[in-house]
C-alpha cells in the first residue's frame, strides 16, 4: 500500500469536473447568412430583393390625404395628356371609351373618306344668317328658302350615310357589338373635317 492514500472525495470531485467541462463550451457558429448560390453575383438574394421591393412599396404609398390627392391629380393630368396625343395620332390605347374599338374606328374612317353635307352646315348657317339680317325682302326670302334647302339636304344625306354605314358594318363586323356606331358617325358628320377628334386617318375618296 502507498504510504499516502488519496482521499476518495478528491477523486470523485475531479472526475465530475472533467465530465462537466465539455458541456460548458457552446459551439461557435457563423452568424453571417451565406449568399444564395442561385443569386447572380453582385445582386441581392431573393429574400433581400423581396425586402427591398416591400420597402419601395411602402415608400411610394402616400402617407397623407393631401399627398394622395396630389398623386391622383398628377395621374389624371398624365392620362389626359395621353388622351390628347391619342386624339391627334389615333392611338387606340389611350383613346376615350366612346372612341375605342374596331367598329368605332371603321365608322370614323367611313365618314372621313367622303364628303357630307352636314359638315358644311356651320359656314352655310353663317351665310344664311347674314342674308336674313339684311333689310331686303328678296334676300330674306332667299335666306328662308336656303334654310329649308340645306336642312332637307342634310336629312337626305344623313339617311343615305346611315344606311350605307349600317350595311358595311354588318358585312365587316357580323359578330361585333355595333350599338350606337351609326349615331356616333352621324354626329361626326356635323363637324368640319379639320376640327374632328380623333383626327381623320384616311383621305377623301380612300376606301376604309
Amino acid at each position: 500500500m502507498s504510504p499516502h492514500p488519496v482521499p476518495l472525495d478528491f477523486v470523485f470531485r475531479s472526475r465530475s469536473k472533467d465530465e462537466k467541462a465539455p458541456a460548458v463550451q457552446a459551439p461557435v457558429t457563423d452568424s453571417t447568412q451565406p449568399r444564395d448560390p442561385q443569386a447572380p453575383k453582385g445582386r441581392p438574394t431573393p429574400k433581400r430583393a423581396m425586402a427591398q421591393s416591400q420597402r419601395r412599396s411602402v415608400t411610394n404609398t402616400p402617407t397623407t390625404r393631401k399627398e394622395a390627392a396630389k398623386r391622383q391629380r398628377d395621374e389624371r393630368r398624365t392620362q389626359m395628356a395621353k388622351q390628347r396625343e391619342a386624339m391627334a395620332s389615333g392611338d387606340e390605347r389611350y383613346l376615350p371609351a366612346r372612341d375605342k374599338g374596331p367598329v368605332r374606328k371603321f365608322a370614323r374612317d367611313f365618314v372621313d373618306s367622303r364628303f357630307c353635307v352636314a359638315e358644311f352646315f356651320l359656314p352655310l348657317a353663317v351665310i344664311i344668317l347674314v342674308l336674313s339680317i339684311v333689310q331686303v325682302p328678296q334676300l330674306q326670302n332667299v335666306a328662308l328658302l336656303a334654310w329649308l334647302f340645306v336642312i332637307v339636304l342634310i336629312i337626305v344625306d344623313s339617311i343615305a350615310t346611315a344606311l350605307r354605314l349600317k350595311k358595311r358594318l354588318n358585312e365587316r363586323f357580323p359578330s361585333e357589338n355595333k350599338k350606337g356606331a351609326v349615331a356616333y358617325a352621324l354626329m361626326r358628320t356635323l363637324q368640319m373635317r379639320r376640327l374632328r377628334l380623333p383626327k381623320p386617318q384616311v383621305k377623301r375618296g380612300e376606301r376604309p
